[in-house]
């Protein structure tokens, strides 16, 4: 410490007996801690014709588990991924249409957008040697919220909030954040871990995915079974409703009337936390565990022993929790998590990770068991999307550090929806 932190130090502790609140007061005034009543749902803050999260169902009063379902702007998402996966395309530039105009796109209309995005995905002159070769971060969300405002000054219409300007500063956004993504991450390997730099650039007949592994791998090289898997991703995080953190901020600003560099700066800064975004993290770090201490992935018996020493808050990171299980929303199944599961056993298949993929299908099985009888509780407990989704980005040869700025990939689009949703049918500061 040095002496100003000394001092501080003296501060934190007249502050620790000085301020706080009563925990009691917020059941006094009826506070919704984390916007949730004491039976588990959501507190309703707003209305979005944008994404459906659909994992109970409220019947006299009594909350009725089912099966998740995902919407996006009243599609199921397991349609979404069906027409992709039975006509082997990518889905995820569709999926982005869908949400900012509100209905699929005809073969013509996809054809365009696609092209508009392949030619916004440019990044201004001088950008990358001056905002994220001279100023790289350790951190790519980091470096991923100061591109977002730094292009700001890029627009000459940047305050503008009509729809027509809005709408192609989202586009141009949505068609960027993989770029930016890609050269943060090759600058922070450069600058901080000693390596090579090397900087790609796009293929203009590429899909999004397909130009992002393009852009990360030094060699450029992808299979198309890869690019169709990280594609999956891209269309099973864009979008997940209103209530969750990122989105509400994005409402939350928008309100004020900013504009949409500062709306989805703000967005990206509420993704970062390891409460949101970090989650998939937490999984690969748990599970990176308990690899390392289990020695038989077969063993039932050694792997529940070892699960037991988790919820009892004696191995990991001391929380109790098993990362990647259970959802505020969903129930019996998080519709996310069984496509991913599906594809990345597919996957595995080919990696030669099954060992691997079995030991997850395991840990899913047998955890719900576990948290009944540490838990004492009959609530449901399937997986999320964060249990597989780090699994099949180690499968691509993603590094974790990549793992929340390939979620704000995609969630961009989300964003972006939920940004103009707000200055089109809000009206009102928040």
């Amino acid at each position: 410490m040095n002496h100003i932190e000394e001092k501080i130090h003296d501060y934190v502790g007249l502050a620790k007996n000085n301020v706080g609140i009563d925990p009691a007061l917020f059941q006094t005034y009826d506070v919704k801690r984390g916007l949730r009543n004491k039976n588990g749902t959501g507190v309703l803050v707003g209305l979005t014709s944008i994404g459906s999260v659909h994992g109970y169902i409220i019947d006299e009063n009594e909350k009725v588990d089912v099966e998740g379902v995902l919407r996006y702007r009243g599609v199921d998402v397991y349609d979404i991924v069906a027409a992709c996966e039975r006509e082997d395309r990518f889905g995820f530039e569709e999926t982005a249409f869908l949400l900012l105009f509100g209905v699929l796109p005809t073969k013509e209309q996809l054809r365009d957008f696609c092209g508009f995005l392949s030619e916004l995905r440019a990044l201004p002159p001088n950008f990358t040697e001056d905002s994220i070769l001279k100023f790289p971060s350790k951190d790519i969300m980091n470096k991923l919220a100061r591109s977002v405002l730094t292009l700001y000054s890029e627009d000459e219409r940047a305050d503008d909030t009509s729809y027509l300007n809005v709408f192609r500063q989202s586009m141009e956004l949505i068609a960027r954040f993989p770029v930016i993504i890609a050269q943060a991450y090759q600058a922070k390997r450069h600058y901080f871990d000693g390596e090579s730099l090397f900087l790609h650039q796009c293929v203009p007949e590429y899909s999004t995915a397909e130009n992002f592994l393009h852009m990360l791998r030094q060699d450029n090289k992808f299979t198309h079974e890869e690019a169709k898997l990280l594609d999956l991703c891209l269309i099973l995080h864009a979008e997940h409703g209103g209530g969750n953190n990122s989105a509400f901020t994005t409402h939350v600003v928008s309100s004020t009337g900013t504009d949409t560099y500062s709306a989805i700066a703000a967005a990206v800064c509420s993704l970062k936390g390891p409460k949101h975004g970090g989650a998939n993290s937490k999984v690969m770090g748990m599970m990176k565990e308990i690899k390392k201490n289990v020695k038989d992935w077969k063993d039932e018996d050694e792997i529940k022993t070892y699960l037991k020493r988790i919820l009892n808050k004696e191995a990991f990171d001391g929380s109790g929790l098993i990362y990647g299980m259970g959802h505020a929303v969903y129930t019996l199944s998080d519709p996310r998590a069984v496509l991913l599961k599906k594809n990345a056993g597919s996957l595995a298949k080919i990696k030669g990770c099954t060992d691997e993929f079995d030991l997850y299908c395991m840990i899913e099985r047998l955890t719900p068991e576990l948290y009944r009888e540490f838990k004492n509780t009959t609530k449901p407990i399937s997986p999320n999307v964060d249990f597989y989704s780090g699994f099949v980005y180690s499968m691509l040869n993603i590094s974790p550090e990549l793992y929340t700025p390939l979620f704000a990939m995609s969630r961009i689009v989300g964003w972006c929806a939920h940004h103009i949703e707000e200055i089109a049918y809000g009206g009102k500061i928040m």
